[in-house]
């Protein structure tokens, strides 16, 4: 039974990675939008720019996620 229970993850874990994963996708997005923001001075431009860019990172992170945050299974 102690195999089965060191398989899965504490809160403290869950807590941590989705944390980090939440960093990975944001940062890339707010630096996007204000970075376009200052350039371009369009607000409604920089927001469409920076979803966009949060979109793409998300669809990173959950690459990331599977294969670096996950716990091994059977070792």
């Amino acid at each position: 039974m102690s195999a089965n229970k060191s398989d899965k993850m504490t809160i403290k874990e869950i807590i941590l990675k989705g944390s980090f994963i939440a960093i990975l996708v944001v940062i890339p997005s707010l630096l996007a939008f204000f970075a376009s923001w200052i350039i371009l001075d369009d607000l409604l431009t920089a927001a469409i720019i920076g979803g966009v860019i949060h979109f793409i990172a998300m669809g990173f992170s959950l690459k990331i996620s599977k294969k670096f945050l996950s716990k091994k299974r059977g070792s």
